[in-house]
């Protein structure tokens, strides 16, 4: 697999429960944050180990085989988030790469901060 994006940042709920929005992300409620955009789909979990680890299919229509790997690490009360953007195949061109890995980031880092009130 190459790696075509990775960020780590940190999140504020603790562990499991910032784990649980990962493995399942609400899909109605005051607490959706994975709102997809044209050219995007929602991924399936293609593997889980709790509280540590979810492997997302990939987010884009275009590249079926890419996979995203969430890593949450526990911090005190909060936790570390990194996702890693991997390819089976032929990366994508640099600024598309760049422009999907700031996709990524404004949803775990953004979208998914805001419902946790941050």
């Amino acid at each position: 697999m190459i790696e075509c994006g990775r960020r780590r940042k940190s999140l504020p709920p603790p562990q499991r429960f910032l784990w649980q929005d990962l493995y399942a992300p609400r899909l109605d409620g005051s607490r959706v944050w994975l709102k997809l955009r044209p050219g995007e789909q929602m991924p399936a979990v293609l593997s889980a180990v709790e509280p540590t680890r979810v492997v997302w299919s990939s987010l884009w229509i275009d590249r079926p085989d890419d996979q995203v790997v969430l890593t949450v690490e526990a911090e005190r009360d909060s936790s570390i988030l990194e996702f890693v953007w991997l390819t089976p195949t032929t990366p994508p061109p640099v600024s598309i790469a760049t422009s999907r890995a700031k996709r990524l980031s404004a949803l775990l880092f953004g979208e998914l901060r805001y419902t946790y009130g941050q």
